[in-house]
């Protein structure tokens, strides 16, 4: 899996544009790089920068943008609402993909010793790359801010990590280190800067102090009054979106405000966004008002709008959700074919793709048939007293098409695995010995792939059942071709299984896979004749 880690730098500059877009190029300039989102402020004074790339890339990328704020922000002349201590005032890494939390933590420790020793500036380490409990915390490192600075650095248990331990008026300090992914996350509150604090006080974890604990775990939050927007916001930091997600925190904003007699419109995302996080908020909207939403696409627009997200500006998807900035096209060469093409691709005087692949694209036009006719169904006046019923049985159709569609040019990619095999060569002993070793993996994964075909289509059987059962008798034929369907493509995956395993020398293996095999082939024709049955005596 490629590496890919995030690092979002603070910068307390979000005034000057000129400023800012020199930062901004020099990220934009380093080899492996991409910047995905700049997130000034007026009032804050304070730009966020998002980027991601491999560990030495980000690292480079980060030290580009702090040799720029070196030269270009002073903090002697630096205010603004948002808390902070330095020119660069945090800089996290944050693992996205193929990286561990131990992995940014080094990453963030290297950033450090090369900046610090380049600039001649403090660094200190916090969240996960910090070893000492009173200084792991971003907000005790920062208490008192720029102006405690210079008198905290005095104090030997406030030394710096990397760097001088003395004070830099131009630069102030720097804390990085790495953590989880945080959510910057505003909710807008019609009312006056101090409603806005009072209900970010009781929310927030550390409360009003320690004998008055706030409501939610993991969530840092004050309250202040933006000019540019002309309303309050409670401003939140969710160390852990999973612990506490940003819908929760904009229903209890909600909640309190209506006490106070204020009003909220909408909210905002700083930066970027998980898509998990996304998704739990639509699970919640979907449960709480009885909606029945399958697509991604649609789960995220009903987020955007309960959520009021395009309130500040517009919400853009492809633009603020990490998964969908970073993620690449699948590689699915067949199923991405037009049918003509898939058809003609098996045509050909070659032999992948062949059986294995077709089998699967054949099992997900069954499943896909059964959704189909369920999905019709759902909705209509007259099947109403069906609905509950439905509920329980289009997603699982829906959701098996999908892990089908995937197998077609996996079952292609294992028999290429296999003939790379074969061709391996074979002059010495050592090169006998790797080969058969690796022709014997080839060959194991030529049969769990359409194994795996057969437990997916297996998985639909009890909900094709009862699409037979409840689907709209108008649409009896498409799933009857869909029960055929699903069996002949469990079938034909089963023939795939068996065609590799007299090469297999593991004969706990062959005896363990055949068995399972031959279950999953006699129940698909099992069912299916069921289906069909219940099929032919329906007649409404």
């Amino acid at each position: 899996m490629k590496k890919i880690v995030e690092c979002v730098p603070n910068f307390s500059e979000g005034r000057d544009e000129a400023v800012i877009e020199a930062i901004a190029e020099a990220i934009r300039s380093v080899d492996g790089v991409t910047l995905l989102d700049v997130d000034p402020g007026k009032s804050t004074n304070r730009t966020v920068y998002t980027f991601v790339g491999d560990p030495d890339s980000v690292i480079e990328g980060a030290l580009a943008a702090a040799r720029v704020a070196a030269d270009r922000i002073d903090m002697t002349r630096q205010t603004g609402e948002h808390p902070r201590m330095g020119a660069m005032d945090v800089c996290p890494f944050v693992p996205v993909a193929g990286v561990s939390m131990e992995e940014c933590v080094e990453i963030s420790k290297r950033f450090a010793e090369r900046a610090a020793t380049e600039l001649e500036v403090p660094f200190y380490l916090y969240e996960h790359s910090q070893d000492r409990d009173y200084r792991r915390k971003l907000p005790d490192i920062r208490k008192g801010e720029y102006e405690a600075l210079a008198e905290k650095m005095k104090q030997p248990e406030w030394k710096p990590d990397y760097g001088p331990d003395s004070f830099v008026p131009k630069w102030g300090a720097t804390a990085t280190g790495a953590r989880f992914f945080l959510v910057a996350y505003n909710v807008n509150v019609l009312g006056t800067h101090n409603q806005a604090h009072r209900i970010a006080l009781d929310l927030r974890e550390a409360g009003r102090g320690p004998d008055q604990p706030g409501r939610f775990k993991e969530l840092k939050g004050m309250g202040w009054f933006v000019d540019e927007y002309n309303m309050a916001q409670c401003t939140f930091n969710l160390n852990n979106y999973q612990v506490t997600p940003p819908h929760q925190v904009l229903e209890a904003v909600r909640e309190i405000a209506a006490t106070l007699g204020a009003g909220t419109a909408g909210s905002e995302l700083v930066g970027l966004i998980p898509l998990e996080a996304i998704l739990m908020a639509a699970d919640y909207y979907i449960e709480k008002e009885n909606l029945f939403i399958l697509d991604e696409d649609q789960k995220v627009k009903l987020v955007i709008d309960r959520m009021g997200l395009s309130s500040v500006s517009q919400f853009k998807p492809e633009e603020r959700i990490i998964e969908y900035i970073i993620r690449e096209e699948p590689d699915e060469p067949l199923a991405s074919l037009s049918t003509r093409e898939f058809i003609q691709a098996i045509n050909a005087r070659t032999s992948a793709p062949g059986g294995g692949s077709a089998s699967a694209a054949i099992a997900a036009i069954g499943t896909g048939l059964a959704a189909m006719v369920s999905k019709l169904t759902y909705g209509v006046r007259k099947f109403e007293h069906l609905g509950e019923k439905l509920r329980q049985v289009i997603p699982v159709l829906h959701q098996t098409t999908l892990e089908l569609i995937p197998m077609i040019d996996a079952d292609t990619n294992a028999f290429n695995d296999y003939i790379e095999a074969i061709r391996l060569p074979k002059s010495t002993e050592e090169e006998k010995e790797q080969r058969s070793e690796m022709m014997q993996k080839g060959l194991k994964k030529a049969i769990e792939v359409p194994l795996q075909t057969m437990r997916i289509g297996d998985g639909a059987w009890d909900q094709m059942i009862e699409a037979a059962k409840h689907g709209n008798i108008a649409s009896k034929s498409d799933v009857q071709v869909g029960a055929r369907a699903l069996e002949v493509g469990i079938w034909g995956a089963y023939q795939n299984v068996l065609i590799n395993m007299d090469g297999i020398e593991d004969r706990d293996f062959v005896a363990e896979k055949t068995s399972e095999a031959e279950k999953l082939k006699d129940r698909a024709a099992k069912v299916c004749e069921e289906i069909l049955h219940i099929l032919e005596k329906r007649t409404s």
